[in-house]
This record gives C-alpha cells, sequence and structure tokens, in this order.
C-alpha cells in the first residue's frame, strides 16, 4: 500500500491532492510538527535522512521532494492523466512549472515568513530594533519586489490560458498551488491578481481537493 508521510500545514498536503485526483489508494501516517519550533518531528528522520515532508513509501520506495513524487505518481499511476502528450509545447510548460514552483517562487515565501517571524519573535530588548531593522530593510528593498515580480509574471501567464500547463489542468497546477496559497496566506495576492484567485477559488472547488483537505486535516500555512 502507497503510504504517505504527512506532516500537518506542509507540502505533503497537494500529494494528498494529487492521489485523490488520480483515484489512488493510499493510507496516511500523520506526523505533527513541534508547537513551539514549528518543525518536523525527529520520527520523520526515520522514514527519510532529512526529515521532512513529503514524503512517500511504495513498497521498497522511499520517495522526497514533492516534484518527484508527483512525478513519480503521474507516470506510475496517472495512466496518461494529469500530464500534456509528449513533445508538445503544452509538455515543456507542465514541465517548467513542476520546476519553478519549488526551485523560484516557494524560496522567496520561506524566506518572507522567516521574516516576518523575526520582527515578532521574543528576544532582549536590546536586540530588538535591529533585528526588526535589518528584517524590514530585507523585506522591503529585496524580498517584496522580487515576490511581486513573480505574482505578476504568474498572473500574466495565466492571463494566455486557463491552467498553468495550458487549457487542461495538470499536476502542474498541484505543483505551483503551494506557493499560490502560501503568497495568498501572506496576504500578497489581492484584486491586481484577479487570474490567481481566479485560479485558487477553482482548485478550491475541486472535489478531490475537498477530500484530500477531509484526510489531511486543518491547513493553515501560517503556521507552519
Amino acid at each position: 500500500m502507497l503510504t504517505v508521510h504527512h506532516l500537518n500545514n506542509s507540502r505533503s498536503q497537494r500529494i494528498l491532492w494529487l492521489l485523490e485526483e488520480l483515484g489512488i489508494e493510499y493510507e496516511i501516517k500523520r506526523y505533527e510538527r513541534d508547537p513551539k519550533t514549528m518543525l518536523a518531528p525527529a520520527s520523520l528522520r526515520q522514514v527519510h535522512p532529512l526529515g521532512k515532508s513529503p514524503v512517500i513509501t511504495d513498497g521498497a520506495l522511499t520517495l522526497a521532494e514533492s516534484g518527484a513524487i508527483i512525478e513519480y505518481l503521474v507516470e506510475r499511476y496517472g495512466n496518461g492523466r494529469l500530464i500534456p502528450p509528449a513533445d508538445t509545447p503544452e509538455r515543456l510548460r507542465y514541465t517548467y512549472w513542476l520546476h519553478y514552483a519549488e526551485g523560484s517562487a516557494m524560496p522567496l515565501l520561506v524566506f518572507q515568513l522567516i521574516f516576518d517571524r523575526i520582527e515578532h519573535e521574543p528576544m532582549p530588548f536590546f536586540a530588538r530594533p535591529i533585528a526588526r531593522a535589518i528584517a524590514g530593510r530585507v523585506k522591503t528593498s529585496f524580498l517584496g519586489p522580487q515576490i511581486a515580480q513573480h505574482l505578476d509574471y504568474l498572473e500574466a501567464e495565466l492571463q494566455k490560458s486557463t491552467w498553468f500547463a495550458g487549457h487542461e489542468f495538470t499536476a502542474a497546477d498541484i505543483q505551483v498551488s503551494f506557493p499560490l496559497e502560501a503568497a495568498n496566506a501572506l496576504g500578497r495576492l489581492n484584486a491586481s491578481h484577479p487570474h490567481l484567485m481566479e485560479f485558487l477559488d477553482r482548485i478550491h472547488a475541486r472535489p478531490a481537493y475537498q477530500r484530500a483537505l477531509e484526510r489531511g486535516g486543518t491547513y493553515d500555512l501560517l503556521s507552519a
């Protein structure tokens, strides 16, 4: 039986969603973040040395990294679903978005979350103004403009087609969903990104997305 090692409020939620879209039977082994550090428990290192999520086990196979897991599941169990035909422009776009989501978009949003926390974390009074000044400067001079540029780029891409790889929903949309959910949770999406907001509305309405939430539990990215 395929098992998803599922960490609450994490990227593994979209693996549950993919499995629901494909109609694959699977089990969930749940892990909870440390309430103080918000890090994954040490028990995840018994599954994969890095102790990160998502991780799946499928027979003797243990596989980490969202993109690799998505590719594996679609190729092994998809029977041609959720992936454009080979040697088409849509297939190339599909591959691009699978890599873009974690390679380009997510690092900026993770840094945004980290620097937001620095501004509000308890610390010695003499260090607080220095830490907050540094965090604020990084956010306004680098992170803010970079995130805005990426969101404008994503908005423009969705003006070309309904979904990221073309006019059909694919696993690439599942992959890109996480940075967009994160950007929305951080208050970065607004009326200036109508196509991105519509994208989130469409995926949230999908029955498979809703089933994944039911099985995966509470999903609050700002708690991650």
